[in-house]
């Protein structure tokens, strides 16, 4: 066993309070964790009435939080989890200056969706502070202050810049110590790939189809064949790019999905509250990869540029 202090004791800052930021810096809080908030619209509610998660594994009420209108408020950290929306990213070139240390330390890890952020991140505060997260995780932010956890939990992290290194495992430590499930990956960008296969065909169709649950994707003959070609198409693609990802995969994945019933994706809710959506992280930047590396497109195309006049004109 660890003694007790040789384990880290990380100021962690939250920036990206909605349901993912809220969910995980809230666990971490739960236990005892210093974490600070970065809010905007729930800040005063937050302040007052804490933070709720109501989950089947048991609700938590956080009567005392952290909870800043500014990242100059909150000061230096050791850890940042970013989990602002990707398309909000320019926000982050003035949000996270004063959560960095002077001695270059702080860790910055990102649990955004899509390609392409730990890539944005990296060219502004360098690629030996990036560490990305996959959070796999079923959430809504139902009212101000209140998560609603439907299911799920996972994250699968690593480093941006190769392996994992000795903070990777302790960043890992300080997840599972506070109940939540997390696996360091080797290769980072494997991972987002594979999570791309749940995200391009179910984001996508749910939007596409007219805005749709993922029950209700699985319960269609059609846009389940749909999902089934459209996963395909990005284990191929992810093949090109030296990324192996079985063809079961997508059968996994089709079968941990029937567990979720009506769930709506947060593109979907996106969409439909006239918010901007991750087009670009989520279906673009995939789409300019693969076919800048030769692999077939053709279905990804499509739902791409259907998803883009779609946002045009809702």
């Amino acid at each position: 066993m660890k003694s007790h202090h040789l384990l880290p004791n990380f100021r962690i800052a939250v920036v990206g309070s909605g349901a993912v930021g809220c969910y995980y810096g809230g666990k971490l809080a739960q236990f005892g964790r210093e974490v600070h908030f970065l809010m905007r619209s729930d800040l005063e509610h937050v302040r007052k009435r804490g933070l709720k998660i109501l989950s089947k594994q048991g609700d938590v009420h956080l009567q005392k939080v952290n909870a800043h209108a500014t990242t100059e408020a909150i000061g230096p950290v050791d850890l940042v989890l970013i989990a602002l929306k990707s398309t909000a990213n320019e926000a982050l070139l003035s949000l996270i200056p004063p959560l960095m240390k002077a001695d270059g330390s702080t860790m910055l890890m990102t649990l955004q969706n899509g390609l392409g952020n730990e890539e944005f991140l990296a060219e502004h505060f360098g690629a030996e502070n990036i560490l990305g997260g996959l959070c796999f995780v079923c959430l809504n932010r139902t009212e101000p202050g209140v998560i609603h956890h439907i299911g799920h939990g996972k994250i699968e992290m690593g480093e941006f810049s190769g392996l994992p290194l000795p903070r990777t495992w302790e960043i890992q430590t300080e997840f599972k110590r506070c109940g939540v499930v997390c696996s360091v990956m080797p290769d980072l960008g494997l991972a987002r790939w594979r999570k791309l296969v749940w995200n391009v065909p179910f984001n996508g169709l749910s939007i596409a189809a007219g805005g749709i649950d993922v029950g209700r994707i699985l319960a269609h003959d059609d846009l389940l064949y749909l999902t089934r070609a459209l996963m395909d198409e990005i284990i191929g693609m992810a093949r090109k790019l030296g990324h192996e990802i079985s063809p079961s995969f997508a059968d996994k994945n089709i079968e941990n999905t029937k567990a979720m019933g009506a769930y709506r994706p947060s593109s979907l809710i996106d969409f439909l509250e006239g918010r901007e959506v991750e087009v670009e992280a989520i279906w673009g930047e995939p789409l300019r990869r693969g076919f800048n590396a030769g692999a077939e497109v053709g279905r990804l195309e499509m739902l791409y540029h259907l998803i883009r006049h779609l946002i045009e004109t809702r």
